[in-house]
């Protein structure tokens, strides 16, 4: 490519993006590592936050982003996927990446991926790892935060984010997703994820399994960094919750004096997910001279919104969206719903999934609250790897549901717009929770025109 061969426009720099796809998955630092040498280190100048982990990253990133903002901190965030626009992966104090800044990034940094692929014996750099680039050099040069919360795409050891030396790494939890990339059983994933363990490094985890534990026990020992562990060092204890908020008790072996805080999300995982990102908060504090108050923590806290999380897109009739995308997902879900779910209240679902899940053993994790679902609503949405809706039906068959709980629906767009219309009357005894993988839950998203919050009630 020559110099003069820009993208002018930012669409351009996206599908440019978007075509790096075909590189797909591949494992590996070297590329990264060659294209920042290149670029002088740019990633050694700004402090990070690394946050690795199968469920509840996205969570734990948005609790630290909040709290941090609410202390005064500038704070650039990093994380995956998105749900309505590529920018929302790379953001400034909350605020998207412009698309001025990301096609000028991408202009330089395409430079660079066509020398790599040239110049070297690494091939050329993939999407994710050409984004990660960006992100650096934005957080780097254009917008630079006291602080970047940065998350992993997949696993940790290899992954393209593990190129920085943070403050404290972070792993919420290790589960099966992503077996084909990290393994196929618990202590090989925990083992991806404990590499971004760095020498020195503090680590803050929220995983309880002892066999998972003694891999990053290992591994810290083996870089001499302390590691934090949920119920031993810190822990958070759920006080009350309903529909909309929950109270929770946290205590931490860094404070004199256990705290509460409410959240407005659902979910005892949440709880789980605001104590990791408290706990991280407290090394900071500890260790590292950030300044946060109680009370800024506590409003941190509350006011952290995390779209397609439990989250209520219509109040009457009651609509819910959950992205969840796994079986750890799911089973959150069904435990979240179980405890929420009022005497008498009908349930009806609606379930998308991409083809590639373990669709079966979500269908199964839904078992323990059949008796309380009406019906159970499958269809496919448009994007290239969405299971089709027949598929999705033997998924359930194969999980052990009854064909007569099962509906295929054709078009879930029509499904909606005549449920909204049917049960516009009805009382709050009908719940539609529409679940299942995250890119079915932003276009659902998109469908309704402004949710509660945005339309600042």
């Amino acid at each position: 490519m020559h110099a003069e061969e820009r993208f002018a426009e930012y669409k351009q720099a996206l599908d440019w993006l978007h075509g790096l796809l075909r590189f797909g998955q591949r494992p590996g630092l070297e590329r990264m590592q060659w294209v920042l040498k290149e670029l002088g280190n740019p990633e050694r100048r700004v402090p990070f936050i690394h946050v690795a982990g199968t469920n509840g990253k996205g969570s734990t990133c948005a609790f630290l982003t909040q709290m941090l903002m609410e202390a005064g901190y500038s704070v650039g965030t990093f994380t995956s996927p998105y749900l309505l626009d590529f920018r929302e992966r790379i953001r400034y104090n909350g605020s998207m990446i412009a698309e001025e800044d990301l096609l000028q990034l991408a202009n330089e940094v395409r430079v660079l991926v066509d020398r790599c692929e040239n110049e070297t014996d690494f091939g050329s750099p993939t999407e994710f790892e050409v984004i990660t680039l960006m992100a650096i050099l934005y957080f780097t040069r254009v917008a630079v935060p006291a602080v970047v919360v940065w998350e992993t795409g997949l696993g940790g050891r290899l992954d393209s984010t593990n190129v920085v030396i943070p403050l404290v790494s972070v792993i919420t939890n290790i589960g099966f997703d992503h077996m084909n990339v990290l393994g196929d059983n618990l202590v090989d994933i925990a083992r991806e994820k404990a590499g971004i363990i760095k020498p020195g490094v503090p680590v803050v985890t929220g995983e309880r399994r002892p066999e998972v534990l003694a891999v990053f026990q290992d591994k810290a020992n083996e870089t001499r960094s302390t590691l934090y562990q949920m119920g031993t060092d810190f822990s958070g204890e759920q006080v009350e919750e309903q529909l909309g908020e929950q109270q929770f008790r946290y205590r931490s072996m860094l404070r004199r004096h256990e705290g509460s805080y409410r959240l407005t999300m659902n979910g005892i995982h949440q709880t789980d997910n605001a104590s990791i990102a408290l706990m991280t908060i407290d090394v900071l504090r500890n260790y590292f001279s950030f300044l946060l108050e109680e009370e800024e923590m506590f409003r941190g806290l509350q006011q952290t919104r995390w779209p397609g999380r439990l989250e209520i897109v219509s109040p009457r009739p009651l609509v819910i969206l959950d992205g969840a995308h796994n079986q750890e997902g799911m089973e959150a879900l069904v435990n979240s719903l179980d405890r929420l779910l009022p005497e008498g209240a009908r349930l009806h679902l609606l379930f998308s999934g991409l083809a590639d899940k373990p669709l079966s053993k979500m269908a199964e994790s839904l078992k323990p609250i059949q008796s309380r679902i009406d019906s159970l609503h499958l269809a496919t949405f448009d994007f290239p790897r969405a299971a089709e809706a027949e598929t999705l039906q033997e998924a359930f068959h194969a999980g052990g549901w009854e064909e007569d709980k099962l509906e295929t629906v054709p078009d879930w767009r029509a499904f909606l717009l005549s449920w909204m219309r049917e049960k516009q009357s009805a009382k709050a005894d009908d719940w539609l929770v529409v679940c299942g993988s995250l890119y079915f839950i932003a276009q659902v998203r998109a469908f309704f025109p402004t949710t509660v919050e945005e339309a600042g009630e």
